[in-house]
């Protein structure tokens, strides 16, 4: 009965040779820019590469000569163990003919084949019977390259030429693929392949090699959340089981930070890739390699200075924490960039930093916290007279917590000249009451914390009014002059 129906199914298929072309185009349309630049960078570094199976090659077999159409095959556990690969691939085949989700009432019963037959082949993925050789590997991949990698849709702004930073990317509505139903029965179909204890990954590498997994790193451009998510746990699950492609995969996250910090400023899919970054980072040995140091500074940090920031903010500032945590002498470098990156004019993002500064501080030793201590407290000063009370009240309550407090306690000659005089000036004229009782409990701890230092401070607050009033004075004296001097050049 099998092999009849394999009869005919090839019949069928050797007939629609003379109408059909071998392949779909709109198969191949992937984005480019960066797998280019992972390839270059895979290339610069002298590892070989295996083309990944394209989905308009086919196997050798027969049966395989044209484009696939949907059928009601037999099931895989109705055949015998020897029928089972042919039908398998013949399944895999077929499910590489795409569907028109633009309207529910195009193929419906397609449709209803395809997710049937995906649904078989996960399963059989899973059972303990799904034995799967390198043939029918190179099939299931090139099955799911023909359905997962295409061009994606532009972004909201692309399309109706707003401009990016007109937009806030957490109040748009997320574009959801039409033909989800199908796209994620092929990635969970992916991630059972590549967490198969049953597929070795001396010979799954022929198929997940460096093209596959360039490929798989242009899809986070991808505004489907859904889909983000998936490639996630394939990417991170990918990184785990091949350890040979690690340097490559870390290799071409960062080099996607760099297009989007310096060309796209596209902040889709950076978070996800900074989850899997954080999971990376942790895995780090120590001592930290100067590799590892480098890309902190050059791609991690310089993250800070995006204006799409909220989006990833959270992910970002586990991994800047995960660095210190490794290596707390990378305490002062943490900390001079996120002072280089601070934020003058955005309150929101500057409310942020200040939570992650915690965060830094929190996993900081002594000896690094001193070789900063002055730019950073400067700059808190500044932040405790923020007319923006969320800024000022966000810097107040580092005071709460103890590992801080027992820093400034031993840096305390060099903190208190710089902070007691942004505390008077919140204890005198700030607007906000709650900023004007935390200022006077952060006092109230300085004075209970080394009182002699405390009253020297207060003694040369006068002093140190009058020079900054004088400042001011003689900083309007030099405006009106060249206000003056523009004018009469005027006349």
């Amino acid at each position: 009965m099998f092999n009849k129906i394999m009869k005919l199914g090839q019949k069928k298929f050797n007939k629609s040779d003379q109408h059909h072309q071998d392949n779909n185009p709109s198969n191949n349309v992937v984005r480019g820019s960066r797998t280019a630049t992972a390839a270059a960078s895979s290339a610069s570094n002298g590892e070989s590469q295996t083309a990944a199976p394209s989905p308009s090659q086919t196997p050798n077999h027969p049966m395989f000569t044209s484009t696939p159409t949907l059928e009601v095959l037999p099931l895989l556990k109705d055949v015998s163990s020897s029928d089972r690969p042919l039908l398998f691939m013949k399944k895999a085949h077929m499910c590489s003919c795409q569907c028109d989700f633009s309207d529910s009432l195009i193929m419906p019963r397609e449709k209803e084949i395809k997710r049937q037959t995906l649904l078989e082949l996960v399963d059989f993925l899973h059972s303990s019977s799904g034995k799967v050789n390198e043939t029918m590997q190179s099939e299931l991949i090139r099955m799911v390259s023909a359905n997962i990698f295409r061009c994606l849709p532009p972004a909201h702004h692309e399309n109706t030429g707003a401009p990016p930073e007109g937009n806030d990317p957490e109040e748009e509505e997320p574009y959801l693929e039409p033909w989800w139903p199908h796209l994620q029965l092929v990635y969970e179909l992916l991630l059972r392949y590549v967490v198969s204890s049953e597929i070795e990954p001396k010979t799954a590498k022929k198929f997940i090699n460096h093209t596959f997994v360039s490929r798989l790193l242009d899809l986070f451009d991808s505004e489907d959340p859904r889909e983000r998510e998936y490639l996630k746990t394939v990417l991170h699950r990918i990184y785990g089981k091949f350890i040979f492609h690690r340097p490559f995969i870390r290799c071409s996250i960062y080099n996607i930070f760099y297009k989007f910090l310096y060309e796209t400023e596209r902040c889709i899919g950076i978070g996800e890739l900074l989850e899997i970054l954080g999971s990376v980072i942790n895995g780090f040995t120590v001592p930290m390699r100067e590799e590892h140091r480098l890309y902190l500074v050059k791609a991690i940090l310089p993250l800070h200075k995006s204006k799409g920031i909220s989006i990833y903010h959270q992910q970002l500032a586990y991994c800047v924490t995960q660095f210190v945590e490794k290596d707390y002498k990378l305490a002062d470098t943490v900390i001079r960039g996120l002072l280089k990156y601070w934020p003058l004019t955005n309150c929101q993002k500057e409310v942020l930093f200040l939570g992650e500064l915690e965060e830094v501080l929190d996993a900081t030793e002594p000896s690094e916290f001193q070789q900063c201590v002055v730019p950073l407290f400067t700059q808190i000063g500044k932040c405790l007279n923020s007319a923006h009370f969320q800024v000022a009240e966000r810097a107040l309550f580092l005071w709460n917590n103890e590992h801080i407090v027992g820093l400034i306690a031993q840096n305390k000659d060099v903190i208190f000249p710089i902070i007691f005089e942004a505390l008077e000036r919140n204890m005198k004229g700030h607007w906000n009451q709650a900023v004007h009782g935390l200022s006077e409990n952060v006092r109230r701890m300085f004075m209970e914390m080394d009182t002699e230092l405390f009253e020297e401070c207060e003694k040369q607050h006068p002093e140190n009014e009058a020079k900054a009033c004088e400042l001011l004075e003689q900083r309007e004296l030099t405006w009106k002059r060249l206000e003056e001097a523009a004018s009469l050049a005027a006349n």
